[in-house]
């Protein structure tokens, strides 16, 4: 069954990794797509892929006007709005409060929370009055840094703890109209990056870290791939099956939290 025949979904980031794994998974469930991507490749890419079963509009997730456009050449095409997914997201590289120079942290600080966190706040924004309409629902892709330490620097992991904090007050503000939830993935294969004020924009997340080093920490003991993750974000969306959940995050995260991200005791020699 497909749980989400004719409804419409705009997905931020979805050129590749989590993001392309969802509109794959998100057109398989017999839904119409759109997607906000920031590279002109992935667009291209996108639009050469899967042809007019989905939108594709270049624009970066910090600009409202970018994220209103996404909305307005989704639902112009498709008729309606029924689920934001906000994907884009950058990584520190676990870059840590001692790696860095005062003026490192101040202009990565800019870079990655106007990506992680004004990039979901602009996108709810656009798309807030669609879903208001069709009694929808919004998703943000959170990190197994969104609850614990050590799954990537201070830039990164604070900007994950405030996406939870917009996700519960944003539940709290469009309820009874919409839906707000969030999905923490663990480790996966992805072409995420870092930040270009870290000198970071061209090192994905498989350059610092191996399948074999993730899957050893993790209590299930596999590499997840993205596609892994895609199930609750249809459980999410799917209004067959999610009339109840509002303000919850699915800690998809393989079993990590059942005992946390291990470190050596006493912290880095100064």
């Amino acid at each position: 069954m497909s749980w989400l025949q004719g409804e419409v979904a705009l997905i931020t980031g979805g050129g590749s990794g989590l993001g392309l794994a969802l509109v794959e998974r998100f057109l398989e469930e017999g839904a119409h797509v759109g997607v906000l991507q920031r590279s002109p490749a992935k667009v291209d890419m996108l639009r050469a892929r899967f042809g007019k079963d989905i939108v594709v509009v270049q624009g970066d997730v910090s600009n409202y006007e970018d994220n209103q456009c996404a909305v307005e050449e989704t639902v112009a095409r498709f008729g309606k709005l029924d689920c934001f997914i906000g994907n884009a997201a950058v990584w520190d590289h676990a870059a840590s409060l001692m790696d860095l120079s005062g003026e490192q942290l101040e202009q990565g600080f800019d870079e990655l929370f106007a990506i992680n966190v004004k990039g979901y706040l602009l996108g709810a924004k656009a798309a807030a009055k669609e879903l208001i309409a069709t009694q929808g629902s919004m998703i943000f892709s959170l990190s197994n840094a969104s609850w614990y330490p050590g799954g990537g620097g201070p830039l990164y992991t604070a900007s994950k703890h405030a996406a939870v904090g917009l996700i519960r007050e944003l539940a709290y503000e469009l309820a009874p109209k919409v839906r707000v939830n969030g999905v923490g993935p663990c480790g996966m294969a992805s072409d995420l990056r870092g930040p270009a004020s870290l000198g970071q924009q061209d090192l994905r997340i498989m350059d610092s870290r191996t399948p074999e080093a993730i899957a050893s920490i993790l209590p299930l003991q596999f590499f997840p791939s993205p596609a892994d993750f895609t199930g609750p974000f249809v459980l999410l969306a799917s209004r067959a099956n999610n009339r109840t959940l509002s303000g919850v995050m699915i800690n998809a995260d393989a079993g990590l939290g059942i005992r946390g991200i291990r470190h050596a005791a006493g912290g880095m020699s100064l």
